[in-house]
């Protein structure tokens, strides 16, 4: 007769500590001391972006945005810095502020593109605003070189 009953863990009642926390911690990314301003609050999101999907048109964000790829690949492209492919596993960030926030899309036509990103967002301004076509004209000159 099979016994139905849990049963705890070896050390559950010996008083004994795990070591594995000496171990258990991977840092992905770090980021200098940021100044976070009186009233702000931070934002953890999950977005996901059909296979093919360019994501979010130009934007920026006033505060500080750290994020992780969870599945799939995207293009990533801040103003300043060349686009570039972040992969499931790899992590990014952006300062926040006056940078443009170019591209955020899925890299792979067959599959989605799934990342965590985990932002502060300033008060009483919005967690992101589109920027429009006259100021994406205004500031080409900040673009990195666009790959031929």
């Amino acid at each position: 007769m099979a016994n139905d009953e849990p049963t705890a863990h070896p050390s559950a009642n010996q008083g004994h500590r795990s070591e594995a926390w000496r171990t258990a911690l991977t840092v992905i990314q770090e980021a200098k001391t940021l100044v976070v301003p009186e009233g702000a609050h931070a934002m953890t999101v999950v977005v996901e972006f059909p296979p093919g999907d360019p994501g979010t048109p130009p934007h920026r964000h006033f505060g500080p945005a750290f994020g992780y790829v969870l599945e799939g690949e995207m293009l990533f492209e801040l103003e300043g810095e060349p686009e570039r492919v972040i992969r499931a596993g790899e992590a990014f960030w952006e300062p926040g502020g006056d940078v443009i926030h170019y591209q955020d899309g899925n890299h792979r036509t067959d599959v989605p593109v799934r990342f965590l990103v985990t932002m502060m967002c300033l008060p009483d301004k919005p967690m992101l605003v589109l920027v429009d076509e006259k100021e994406l004209e205004q500031r080409k000159n900040r673009r990195a070189p666009r790959p031929s």
